[in-house]
């Protein structure tokens, strides 16, 4: 398989996760290694709900403090909600959003959310999975990756 082709699958693969990067790369170094890229995609194509669960709150807890703040929901909010034209503010409404969120998910009612708080609630909810945007690729894109890739092994040999 050649480079373009292998970029064209992993496009189609990770189209809607904007924050795949950060993701994969799970020591910081600022590189995705080949075991982390191993690792993702085994994630991103046979992972446990519990493996999904933990993914995906790293991606959306943006400065790595280990908890949710409001002021990260509502930047990833903001940047995956369709805007609409209104007389109303955007903002005021993506933070009446955030507020909604915290209080259908923050259990411990400190203002942010936990690792348990999140778990939790995706346990309860599984489409709170990805309630800060996506982060995982859908399953149309996952079954056209997979199709790709596993219909003739003797293609990799290429590489």
């Amino acid at each position: 398989m050649n480079r373009k082709k292998l970029q064209k699958l992993t496009d189609t693969l990770t189209k809607n996760c904007k924050h795949l990067f950060r993701g994969f790369d799970k020591d910081n170094d600022g590189c995705v290694n080949v075991s982390e890229w191993i690792y993702g995609l085994s994630l991103f194509l046979r992972g446990t709900l519990e493996e999904k669960m933990k993914y995906c709150f790293e991606v959306f807890d943006l400065n790595g403090d280990g908890f949710i703040s409001k002021e990260e929901m509502f930047h990833m909010l903001k940047n995956s909600l369709l805007k609409q034209p209104s007389e109303e503010d955007p903002d005021e409404g993506i933070k009446d959003l955030v507020e909604i969120t915290l209080k259908k998910m923050d259990y411990d009612h400190d203002g942010k959310l936990s690792f348990s708080d999140y778990e939790r609630s995706v346990r309860e909810e599984t489409l709170l999975l990805e309630a800060f945007g996506p982060c995982l690729p859908d399953p149309k894109s996952q079954m056209e990756f997979e199709s790709q890739v596993f219909k003739d092994p003797n293609e990799f040999n290429d590489m």
